[in-house]
């Protein structure tokens, strides 16, 4: 399998999060500010030792397979380093592993691609079966090595293989190999409350100034690089609680 492009792989994910709708609510800049953010919700501690949700077998597969997927390079730390695997573990801890507020009952057929996902499993499912079947697979083709114990250019042929949905997982490969590059983009990506983008890495690579209190200054000047260091949710001095 060729390695895919790192950058491009990553610069085109950092596009489609600016692409993003931002929503605007004017009643945030009523009154006292800096505001309080989700004061009522707030985001849950990062608890940075130890896993929530994959087991260590399971840890051990992930941050190898996030790893591939975004390679390190002399500049940027890889996607184990960035805390991909740490932000998968948390999320599927939590309602997005539950796939909570989505209809999840059933007609459960096939459908096209436009309509999404069609199947029973829920994601933190979905990543307990695939990952069992994916190390059943590795240890039956690779004298009993888990995908975490071969070597990259292994791990990228297995990576290709999934991708083109050439390994029978029992939960359809193609699909959990979606699932698994969406997730580990987003935690590249992500706040680093969240767990991943461990030390803002991502958002220094491309520049982001992260959650600043607000960009008003900035609403007219096209195409000027934002002299602010990134700051994440949890270390905004204007942020605290």
């Amino acid at each position: 399998m060729r390695q895919p492009d790192r950058r491009k792989v990553l610069g085109a994910m950092a596009l489609a999060l600016a692409g993003a709708p931002v929503r605007g609510d004017a009643s945030l800049l009523q009154g006292s500010v800096p505001w309080v953010p989700e004061h009522t919700s707030p985001p849950p501690a990062l608890e940075p030792r130890g896993w929530t949700y994959f087991t260590a077998e399971e840890a051990d597969a992930v941050e190898a397979l996030v790893d591939r997927l975004i390679p390190p390079d002399p500049e940027t730390p890889g996607g184990k380093d960035a805390g991909c695997a740490v932000y998968i573990d948390r999320q599927l801890a939590g309602p997005y592993g539950r796939d909570e507020g989505l209809y999840n009952s059933g007609p459960f057929n096939e459908g096209s691609k436009e309509q999404g996902p069609q199947s029973s499993l829920k994601r933190a499912q979905l990543y307990r079966q695939g990952l069992a079947a994916l190390d059943k697979h590795c240890r039956e083709a690779n004298d009993g090595r888990p995908f975490a114990e071969l070597n990259d250019e292994q791990k990228d042929a297995v990576i290709g293989d999934l991708e083109n949905g050439k390994i029978d997982l029992g939960v359809k490969g193609g699909s959990f190999f979606k699932q698994l590059l969406k997730d580990t983009q987003q935690g590249f990506f992500a706040d680093p409350i969240y767990g991943g983008n461990r030390d803002m890495v991502a958002w220094k690579m491309i520049g982001f100034p992260g959650a600043h209190y607000d960009y008003r200054d900035w609403i007219d000047r096209h195409n000027e690089r934002i002299p602010l260091p990134p700051v994440g949710i949890a270390n905004h001095p204007d942020w605290k609680g």
